[in-house]
């Protein structure tokens, strides 16, 4: 049996992971620090909706896990099975036991594809496709390529998932690609969502409605997605307040699956009552065990599971998991800032930025809610570099 200790231990080498670890090592290189993860391969998530989209190759976004794993971390290539906390002990499913000073619990989130009857059957045929995976978002630039027209759905789930606005990003890329190829007049877009309008936060809620109704996409919300046949091409749809159901038959489906928090989280005692580890929303400290930390899409933080998300949580755990161990109080203090960069067609985007409230907090000295170019740059070259060579490294 492996058995290690070490002064923080981290669950997940995802962007939380990551990020924390490379900031713990800049911020207190004596401590032992170790990460518990298993994959092999490192993703830049946000690029998936341009992989499916047709503007660029998927394995741009891949690397290998070793190569951004930071200097003097012990990586662990197991995964965490189960949490021993008043042992302040890891168990992994190689049968290891890992004791910690503090613990960092960032597994990243878990796709549900079994949730929907019939999805994990149908994904990648029958016009029925997903940006969600490394695997599957080759079928979604698949699927758009040999679509000739007809009835092209979108939909999002009656869950928690990360990067609420990709499911109509995608939306937005493929009416943009069927208009330039002349298919746009024999489409009917369908748009399917749990919300009550097409975005939560009321500052863009107004130049996205603009959006939509100019370029003729359908909505239909407070209804989600509950299953799928490849074969017959239709998706059974149920709403949410009257829970009237009805069957829409489709050429093209993209499916945003229904997420949860993995497994081996929602069965602990860490966990809160929808199964998500349970922190304080500014210190990110655990709201019932003080050397439990956690962030990320894992996490009840009640704000966007967006790596921009990470990017501000991350210096704020770090310090309060340091001040912690020197029995200070805990200073440092999240907001819920998230941020949604919306593509709205290829060469266009805005970006969302904003707080737990709802309230604007943008980087930039112009309206955000305004398609741009320069934010499609943004997009496309800034935010993959500062990914790699900023908050990996713990510098951004």
């Amino acid at each position: 049996m492996n058995t290690t200790t070490h002064d923080i231990l981290i669950v997940g080498g995802g962007t939380a992971g990551i990020t924390v670890a490379a900031r713990l090592r800049r911020a207190a290189p004596k401590l032992t620090v170790a990460l518990i993860e298993p994959s092999s391969q490192h993703y830049y998530q946000p690029l998936w909706t341009l992989v499916g989209g047709g503007v660029v190759k998927k394995e741009t976004t891949a690397r290998a896990e070793a190569d951004v794993m930071p200097k003097g971390v012990t990586w662990l290539r197991t995964a965490a099975e189960a949490f021993e906390h008043e042992n302040k002990t890891v168990v992994t499913t190689d049968g290891g036991r890992h004791t910690y000073g503090q613990l960092v619990v960032c597994p990243g989130i878990k796709l549900d594809w079994d949730a929907v009857p019939g999805l994990r059957q149908a994904i990648g045929q029958n016009g029925v496709c997903s940006n969600y995976s490394f695997d599957t978002v080759d079928s979604t630039w698949e699927a758009l390529r040999n679509f000739t027209g007809g009835t092209a759905v979108f939909t999002m789930p009656n869950t928690a998932i990360k990067c609420g606005g990709a499911p109509q990003k995608i939306l937005y890329l493929a009416e943009d690609y069927l208009r330039r190829k002349g298919l746009r007049d024999r489409t009917r877009m369908l748009y399917v969502a749990p919300g009550a309008a097409i975005f939560g936060v009321a500052h863009y809620r107004p130049a996205l409605e603009k959006i939509v109704a100019a370029r003729g996409i359908e909505t239909l919300f407070r209804t989600h997605l509950v299953a799928v046949d490849g074969e017959k091409k239709q998706a059974v749809f149920e709403h949410l307040d009257t829970k009237e159901r009805q069957t829409i038959s489709f050429d093209l489906l993209h499916v945003t699956p229904p997420m949860c928090a993995p497994d081996f989280v929602k069965s602990s005692p860490l966990a809160d009552s929808a199964g998500w580890v349970d922190v304080d929303a500014h210190t990110l400290q655990h709201t019932r065990f003080p050397d439990i930390f956690s962030l990320g899409d894992a996490s009840s933080l009640p704000t966007g599971r967006t790596g921009a998300a990470i990017r501000k949580q991350a210096p704020v755990l770090v310090s309060n998991l340091l001040a912690h161990r020197a029995g200070r109080p805990l200073k440092a203090s999240y907001n819920g800032y998230t941020s949604c960069p919306i593509v709205t067609r290829r060469g266009r985007m805005m970006l969302a930025e904003f707080d737990y409230d709802g309230n604007p907090c943008e980087t930039f000295p112009f309206n955000q809610a305004k398609e741009r170019y320069s934010m499609w740059l943004l997009k496309r070259y800034a935010l993959p570099f500062l990914y790699w060579h900023g908050m990996l490294k713990g510098r951004a």
